[in-house]
């Protein structure tokens, strides 16, 4: 039969047929929304609801909150509406968002890089102690959360941390959010080259700029001119790693597409070496191509990392150079080095590039609060130091120490328990805010991580090597379960009497920086909350009792069997 217009697949060769409208790309001319996130974006730009919050809703309060606003536009600037109190995880997944809220807020204030001054980190304090009820919670991204916030506050709590250059623009939403960077930039004596510069160029480019102010979702972005790999570059949209050019000297080598929560991915290399100078404008491409040719149709598919994973590398560096970079070829480059440690947290007494010290150390799983913040504000002053950091694996360091003044600020933050000579359990411990203050969280973990501390340091007095154990409410990944040694994800189990209770699916082995790579996950290991310091004594002695000479935990765990894995 011949071909006809009304039946072409008579002489031509079937094809698959796509059964949707394309992924919403605006590249490929896809302008019209494919879902309420869209819609409600394209209705309003998300930076523009700070108005609406200054002269509305702060006079009128929370009932007065446009719905696309509270659950959408709000996280342009920071907000988050916490979880009310007494709903269970087993209800997490079934109630409707206005079940889930609470009418107090979760506001996040970004910390680009860590950097603080001291003076900064005190109204970060008393912010803390006036309006949020105590919280300021230290995240794995060099931020501080606020919880219990209430919309009638959010203007003066603006005013006051902008009045010391602080802020909370995009520190949610689809947008750029805070870019982590070295918290030891233009300080360790190891550096390879200090990205604060290039770091503040990329600041004054994106952020509150609508040109970049709807992406398809969020977009995450590391730089470090470390040695250590102390930003988790793998796991971040676009990262920047320092590394030296055989002619060209110190510069970047470029990563795309990294991220974990339920489909994880680790970053690839571009195989492209970048001069600080030209970071910003690889960068602006980078989150250009996001922008223009990420997927808008499916929230779950709307990351960077799947147009990565459908272009490849050698694609996404053609597209770069090509249409964003103006034809521009970059240069050929190395990849990073591995780093000689497995600890990259900067925990302890570090001497500086100018002799000084810096002093790196371990709240709890992050957790802090204000009145303990500001001390540390006074503590740091009191012994000559003006600047402070946080660190992505929500630690904190008091820079510009003098040799003679190292010992009484050690000393000083012990009062505080705030230790610089961590043991192995508090110095890798980390923690997600969990089902106390987020809507999406399935179990406890803030507070079961500190206990968890202090039961392994009692049962395992002599462990001492580098050690990470991370815990995380729901799958999403946010204390980066997939990338550590032993990994939580929590969720619902039964107990040995088939009641269900808070527990945790097990993750084995994960690693960054040394031979990168998700954990492994023995099958039908899940722990209830109870079980969780028996299980993890119990793994740790086997380890112990097996490893060859200088083998690490993550290399034993991929070898070991599954009953000394259980």
């Amino acid at each position: 039969m011949a071909a006809s217009p009304q039946n072409p697949a008579a002489s031509a060769p079937r094809r698959k047929v796509s059964r949707h409208r394309g992924e919403g790309q605006w590249a490929a001319g896809h302008f019209t929304p494919l879902n309420g996130n869209e819609q409600f974006k394209k209705d309003d730009d998300g930076l523009n609801v700070r108005t609406r919050i200054e002269t509305i809703y702060s006079k009128r309060g929370f009932d007065s909150i446009d719905p696309n606003d509270l659950r959408g536009r709000m996280r342009w600037w920071g907000l988050y509406t916490q979880r009310r109190p007494g709903i269970d995880g087993g209800k997490t997944a079934v109630l409707e968002p206005e079940e889930l809220d609470d009418r107090y807020f979760m506001l996040r204030v970004r910390i680009d890089g860590g950097a603080l001054t001291t003076q900064q980190l005190r109204v970060i304090g008393e912010v803390s102690q006036e309006f949020a009820r105590g919280t300021a919670d230290i995240t794995d991204r060099q931020n501080v959360q606020y919880h219990w916030i209430r919309i009638e506050d959010v203007p003066e709590i603006w005013q006051r941390l902008e009045a010391v250059g602080l802020s909370t623009v995009t520190a949610c939403g689809d947008t750029p959010r805070v870019m982590i960077a070295s918290p030891v930039a233009g300080i360790a004596e190891d550096e390879i080259i200090d990205a604060t510069p290039a770091l503040e160029e990329m600041k004054r480019r994106v952020l509150n700029n609508p040109a970049y102010s709807n992406l398809p979702r969020k977009f995450k972005t590391a730089i470090s001119g470390s040695p250590l790999l102390d930003v988790v570059h793998e796991i971040n949209d676009v990262a920047f790693v320092g590394v030296r050019h055989p002619e060209h000297g110190p510069g970047f080598d470029v990563w795309v597409g990294g991220g974990l929560s339920t489909n994880p991915k680790l970053g690839v290399r571009l195989g492209a070496w970048v001069p600080i100078e030209d970071v910003p404008d690889v960068y602006e491409g980078v989150i250009s191509i996001f922008r223009d040719y990420g997927y808008r149709r499916l929230r779950n598919r709307a990351r960077l990392k799947f147009l990565v994973a459908d272009w490849g590398a050698e694609k996404f560096r053609q597209v770069l150079e090509d249409e964003y970079l103006g034809g521009r070829k970059l240069v050929d480059g190395p990849a990073p080095e591995q780093p000689v440690q497995q600890w990259r947290d900067h925990i302890g007494v570090h001497r500086q590039q100018d002799g000084r010290f810096y002093v790196g150390f371990a709240p709890r799983v992050g957790r802090v609060d204000g009145a303990t913040l500001t001390k540390i504000a006074d503590l740091a002053e009191a012994h000559g130091s003006g600047r402070v950091r946080t660190t992505v694996e929500q630690k904190m360091i008091v820079l510009d120490v003098e040799q003679d003044q190292v010992e009484s600020l050690v000393e000083g933050l012990e009062a505080l328990d705030l230790t610089a000579r961590p043991s192995t359990f508090r110095r890798g411990t980390m923690a997600c805010t969990g089902i106390e203050f987020c809507k999406l969280a399935i179990v406890e973990t803030k507070q079961r991580g500190s206990t968890l501390i202090d039961e392994l340091e009692r049962r395992l007095p002599d462990f001492d090597e580098p050690l990470t154990i991370n815990l995380n409410g729901c799958p999403n990944a946010c204390a980066r379960i997939q990338v550590a040694d032993i990994g939580l994800k929590g969720q619902l189990v039964l107990d040995d009497e088939g009641r269900q209770v808070e527990g945790y699916q097990v993750h084995l082995g994960g690693a960054l920086g040394l031979e990168a790579g998700f954990g492994r996950k023995v099958r039908g290991l899940k722990v209830t909350a109870d079980e969780l310091p028996d299980y993890i004594e119990r793994v740790l002695t086997r380890f112990r009792a097996e490893r060859t000479e200088g083998e690490r935990f993550a290399a034993w765990t991929a070898r070991a069997s599954e009953e000394a894995l259980s």
